[in-house]
């Protein structure tokens, strides 16, 4: 066969073949696309079932339950409201940390209001073809129109509601972000259907969201206080058989800094700790290694060289002499060499009150705390290891934001200059980065300076957790009994190195 004959013959066969491929394509797509639609309906999660949690179930965010309580009593009795004109935001945006409890006040508000819940995550929306996304949302709102009153809850709202820059384009994402601000808009002052979203990043969300008369009411759901863990605690361990030992109260001292989900987690593991020992009771004891899990991580069991070990001690014997040094700053409660998490030791620093305000000179001190584990090193062994990487993390960010956000440095004090602030010239981006230099190694010198002044109490310590392996506070109170905490003072005390002023 020659080659134009062959050519021929092949162009027949395409012929022939390539009308019936082209369906059999369109075909597939079809139902790849039917697969990607909407099977079902929303489901509205009746009051006392599904939606069973109530006002009494959250707990350490009494303000953020005030605030919701205007909502409730608007769905319960609209007319009231409604014949003085007012009107209940249509939006209404709970953001905070993840764990705080945003979801769980979205459940209890609609528990509480008697009304139909209807809970969805935004990434739900989000699909491969542009505008299923948006028919998921006209869909979900007709369904909350018809079963008013209603609450339409918007989880992680961020997935579809981020800003739009601009640099890019994604039709999908925003057809469904358009779709959600029409169906906002698109409420009537008498429908009685709020919408509520919930973000941990309220920067990064478009600003048409946030706007009047859409998600015009944004509430902090902020980390709880020492009295509002003490009632999240009491909560989660509401039923449990808790030991005459337990003090729901040191418990809550110790935890600053947790969220709601954090202590409902302690609560968890405390009674699992027990469990395993076939115990009838939870103890004070089992509440203090679910803290140390939550909080360090699972112990490891790692296998270590004797010289590792020495290293080990002196580091965290370190942030042990210098936590008790720097007075009631970081009081610390346990040192240990023991393995837990990613931290092959760790010296646990619990705040002995809530703290909001504090001076630079406190922050500095807390510099030196974080440092000080290397700066054992350093004076012991005259070199330093890697085992500072989440040390160095700490400092470097507390001198960042001292710098760049508190305007607490000699040469740019009393002014902001944050690192998304593109009108700052090169002569002050380099003065401030050489500013926070300067807080890192000065705090660093003064670390060295009073270990090498202590240097029998570091050894002491460091004997002790090699003998032991595990301090708890009143063993290093003991050993550090004749320890004066060092005097605050504006000026640091040595440099590590020179450096020179931005040019």
């Amino acid at each position: 066969m020659d080659i134009a004959a062959w050519f021929d013959r092949a162009g027949d066969i395409a012929l022939t073949w390539l009308p019936i491929i082209l369906f059999m394509l369109i075909v597939y797509l079809l139902w790849r696309t039917l697969q990607y639609m909407p099977r079902t309906r929303s489901h509205a999660l009746q009051p006392n079932s599904s939606t069973s949690v109530t006002w009494e179930d959250v707990a350490g965010v009494e303000e953020t339950k005030e605030e919701l309580q205007e909502v409730v009593d608007f769905l319960r009795s609209p007319k009231r409201f409604e014949q003085l004109g007012a009107r209940v935001p249509k939006g209404i945006l709970l953001y905070g940390p993840p764990g705080t409890g945003k979801t769980l006040l979205a459940k209890a508000l609609a528990n509480e209001s008697g009304a139909a819940f209807y809970s969805q995550s935004a990434s739900a929306f989000v699909e491969m073809f542009a505008g299923l996304g948006a028919l998921r949302i006209r869909k979900l709102f007709a369904e909350a129109r018809k079963k008013a009153p209603a609450i339409v809850f918007i989880d992680e709202l961020d997935a579809v509601g981020a800003a739009r820059t601009g640099h890019g384009f994604n039709r999908e994402q925003d057809q469904t972000l358009n779709q959600l601000l029409v169906e906002l808009d698109g409420f009537s002052s008498r429908e009685q259907v709020v919408v509520m979203g919930a973000s941990n990043r309220l920067q990064d969300l478009d600003p048409a969201l946030l706007r009047p008369g859409r998600f015009d009411r944004q509430v902090l759901v902020s980390p709880p206080d020492v009295a509002g863990r003490e009632a999240i605690l009491r909560v989660h361990t509401r039923g449990k058989p808790l030991a005459s030992d337990v003090e729901l109260s040191t418990i809550a001292r110790q935890t600053a800094g947790l969220t709601g989900a954090d202590l409902a987690n302690i609560a968890n593991e405390a009674a699992i700790f027990a469990g395993r020992q076939r115990l009838q009771y939870i103890r004070m004891a089992d509440f203090d290694g679910a803290m140390e899990r939550v909080v360090a991580g699972l112990q490891q069991r790692r296998v270590v060289t004797e010289k590792e070990k020495r290293i080990l001690a002196y580091h965290e014997a370190g942030h042990a002499v210098m936590s008790f040094l720097m007075g009631e700053m970081m009081p610390v409660q346990k040192a240990t060499i023991v393995s837990r998490g990613h931290a092959l030791g760790y010296t646990l620093n619990l705040p002995s009150e809530e703290r909001y305000l504090h001076t630079r000179e406190e922050l500095i001190d807390m510099m030196k705390v974080y440092l000080s584990g290397r700066a054992a090193e350093q004076v012991v062994f005259g070199r330093v290891t890697n085992g500072a990487a989440n040390d160095l993390e700490r400092v470097t960010e507390l001198a960042r934001r001292m710098v760049f956000e508190y305007g607490m440095s000699d040469e740019v004090a009393s002014r902001t200059l944050r690192a998304d602030n593109y009108a700052l010239s090169e002569e002050t981006k380099r003065l401030r980065d050489y500013e926070q230099a300067r807080l890192t190694d000065d705090a660093f010198a003064d670390a060295i300076r009073l270990l090498e002044k202590h240097r029998a109490s570091l050894d002491r310590v460091a004997q002790a957790l090699l003998e032991k392996e595990t301090l708890v506070r009143e063993e290093l109170e003991a050993l550090l009994a004749d320890i004066e905490p060092e005097s605050r003072s504006s000026e640091t005390v040595g440099t590590v190195r020179a450096l020179p002023m931005p040019d």
